[in-house]
């Protein structure tokens, strides 16, 4: 029986890394051992960032939100809940952009989830 080669699998596999480690420094980027032990461990960081980055963005909107929320005299936890009281459906993000872009907007807001708080 004849022996099979693969190498148009293992250089289209090479490319691939290869490909992939343009930029790298040193032997990362033209040695293939080498650059697939890089690329392997950047996409692992990729894979486990793109995790933490959600992770981030919603702890920044909570800071702004309560830095916000403590300039109408309430704290973040009082806020949110007293605009859940309220029926006010607006997500975190939303509320982080309206402290920035527009703090009258947020202080209605914050006067509206007092009354809540205080019925």
């Amino acid at each position: 029986m004849p022996r099979s080669t693969r190498a148009v699998a293992r250089n289209k596999r090479k490319k691939k890394v290869l490909r992939n480690a343009k930029g790298y420094f040193g032997g990362r980027k033209n040695l293939y051992r080498t650059a697939k032990d890089a690329v392997e461990k950047g996409w692992e960081h990729a894979y486990r960032d793109r995790k933490k980055k959600k992770r981030n963005f919603r702890r920044l909107w909570i800071t702004r939100i309560n830095a916000a929320a403590r300039q109408n005299d309430l704290s973040y936890s009082r806020f949110m809940n007293g605009l859940r009281r309220a029926g006010v459906e607006l997500d975190r993000k939303a509320l982080a952009d309206l402290a920035i872009r527009s703090p009258h907007a947020f202080s209605s807001l914050a006067d509206r989830a007092k009354s809540a708080l205080e019925n």
